[in-house]
């Protein structure tokens, strides 16, 4: 009979589970109850807790994501995609340069920020040669997940691994993970994953058009707000006097009045001053509307409707962002930004309310009314990325640019020849990069996702807690037992299977927390080599296509796209299943 401590993991990693899928709790959050909740009943003790805090590896991700960060702030990236894509006429074209450009780029630097830089390209290259976006954005996020799947340092996903393999208990002596030990799969699927998009997926992508676009081909997924103004002449008068009825491109959804919300309002429907109405449809027929009816007004904007230096942009908002769940209102966003919300796009839902009192989720799109200022002031943000318009890049000279270009490299080569760890390589390139003035310890403060750092840490814990009560041993015999009848590629095959499901519908790093130790374990048992239990995991869990909310570059893409969910399933499972196999035959031939 299982002892107390092993039924405390249990219900704390169900908790977990649930939390994560349902998004009761933020990640954040609900790694630390789980955790505390061990510490609380001394499965875990407080420096067991924290000892992740201190795993060199959450550091090397921390520093990774700064120097991404910087190169994102110059205009380096932004110079290498417009000669990359300037001339290129087909769509096959652009989409085989995407794949050929980011997923190299990705496999040495964080692919968040090159994902973030290339959307703009992806779309304005699509609206002028009248190309659907959503044929490109899930081939470029697809890109920059195979990239980061070749190299230790390629995505977090692997770098949390070897955190876990550091702090493992179960296997005396494991060495870390070095650098290219991901290479051997991972190359052959940057090669596989270009001709499968080229010839095969890209036939499964939906043609839809982005956020400002598919304003005319379905009106009811985009929601702008206008209010009556007082004394306008309106009062009194039906939709129809009022001619807000049968408009172009536009469909009067709902009315505002005192709080109460009046949906499918009929074409009778008496008009008050003070009405705020919610229209669905084509941002440019909204602006035509308001030019010709000075009656109505965008209540959020208020003072910007007098400022001479504004724009309108698209964003979406994060994974893991810290404004999830919460409204513009109390967010203080227009303050904060100097910016304020128009229109918002959520992927087959229609949203009600007023804009400002909407609770963001993962994924929305938002178009912003912004003032001058707004560049600046988002510069850090991690909450949302800037998907329709490139912002004003710092020139930081051919020197600074060199060294930034030379050390980067440098520093990865150095510490996969071994001569130096890659946690001192990139401390020591960072001071050189705070002498030099290329960054300032002010910006580097403001950069640190201190979120994701957290939700590491607490995994790390979690796993130590699966492994030192023996939870991971239970359920790995369990699992073996299960598998051993087919062999060493049907146990590898159903790591993966499990692995992979846990990263699509739960997170990644909620994935390998909860199953390395198993595997590990699993290794142990079978007296196998470690290391493809330890990589079959990464693998599973980095290479993360079927879902939106799986990967964040799939979140960032997923609102501008216009995709729906089951758009990831149709193209992402062929490409999950051919990595699966591809895996398990190259781990098969390797190791055994």
């Amino acid at each position: 009979m299982p002892n107390i401590e092993i039924i405390i993991v249990s219900v704390v990693i169900i908790f977990i589970l649930v939390s994560l899928y349902f998004e009761i709790i933020r990640a954040g959050f609900t790694f630390l109850i789980g955790v505390a909740i061990l510490t609380v009943f001394n499965v875990l003790t407080p420096k067991e807790m924290l000892s992740g805090v201190a795993n060199e590896q959450v550091a090397v991700i921390m520093l990774l994501l700064l120097i991404g960060n910087i190169f994102k702030e110059t205009a380096l990236l932004d110079v290498l995609f417009d000669r990359v894509f300037r001339s290129t006429k087909t769509y096959k074209g652009f989409m085989a340069r995407i794949m050929i450009l980011i997923a190299p780029l990705s496999a040495f630097l964080n692919n968040t920020p090159l994902v973030a830089i290339l959307m703009p390209y992806a779309h304005n290259w699509a609206k002028k040669r009248n190309v659907p976006i959503s044929k490109l954005l899930i081939p470029l996020s697809f890109a920059a997940i195979l990239g980061g799947c070749a190299t230790l340092i390629g995505t977090s996903t692997n770098l949390i691994v070897n955190g876990l393999v550091e702090e493992q208990t179960i296997i005396p002596n494991l060495p870390e993970l070095q650098i290219f030990d991901f290479a051997a799969v991972g190359v052959p699927m940057i090669v596989i994953g270009f001709f499968y998009m080229l010839f095969i997926g890209h036939k499964l992508l939906p043609s839809k058009m982005g956020i400002d676009d598919e304003f005319i081909q379905n009106t009811r997924k985009y929601i702008i707000e206008v209010q009556i103004r007082e004394d306008c002449g309106l009062h009194g008068k039906t939709i129809t006097e009022a001619k807000l009825r049968n408009l172009q491109d536009l469909y009067l959804s709902q009315i505002i009045r005192k709080g109460n919300i009046l949906s499918a309002v009929p074409y009778d429907t008496v008009l008050y001053d003070g009405d705020i109405l919610l229209f669905a449809g084509n941002t440019e027929a909204v602006a035509n509307l308001l030019q010709s009816n000075p009656a109505l007004e965008i209540p959020t904007v208020g003072t910007f409707s007098r400022k001479k230096d504004v724009d309108i942009v698209e964003i979406v908002i994060s994974k893991n962002s810290k404004i999830y769940n919460k409204t513009l209102k109390t967010e203080n966003f227009r303050a904060k930004y100097e910016a304020t919300a128009i229109a918002i796009h959520r992927n087959g839902e229609r949203i009600t309310g007023k804009l400002g009192s909407v609770r963001l989720r993962e994924g929305d799109s938002l178009l912003m009314l912004v003032g001058k200022h707004f560049y600046q002031l988002s510069a850090n943000t991690r909450d949302f990325f800037i998907i329709s318009k490139i912002k004003e890049f710092r020139d930081i000279g051919v020197l600074k640019a060199s060294v930034l270009i030379g050390g980067t490299v440098l520093s990865i080569t150095l510490a996969a020849l071994g001569v130096v760890k890659l946690f001192i390589a990139l401390v020591l390139f960072m001071s050189l990069l705070l002498i030099l003035k290329i960054t300032t310890p002010k910006k580097l403060a403001k950069a640190i996702d201190y979120d994701l750092g957290f939700i590491i840490a607490m995994s790390l814990a979690l796993g130590l807690a699966m492994m030192k009560t023996g939870f991971a041993e239970i359920i790995s015999n369990f699992i073996a037992d299960i598998f051993i009848p087919l062999g060493i590629v049907g146990i590898l095959g159903g790591i993966y299977i499990i692995t992979a499901l846990f990263a699509a519908f739960i997170t990644n790093k909620a994935a390998v927390a909860i199953i390395l130790p198993i595997s590990l374990a699993m290794s142990k048992f079978l007296d196998y080599p470690a290391m493809p239990f330890i990589l079959v995991v990464s693998f599973a869990a980095a290479a993360n296509f079927m879902t939106p909310i799986g990967y964040q570059t799939n979140t960032m893409v997923y609102g501008p796209g216009g995709y729906k969910f089951r758009d990831f399933l149709k193209v992402g499972t062929p490409l999950t299943i051919i990595y699966g196999i591809v895996t398990i035959t190259i781990l098969r031939f390797m190791y055994f």
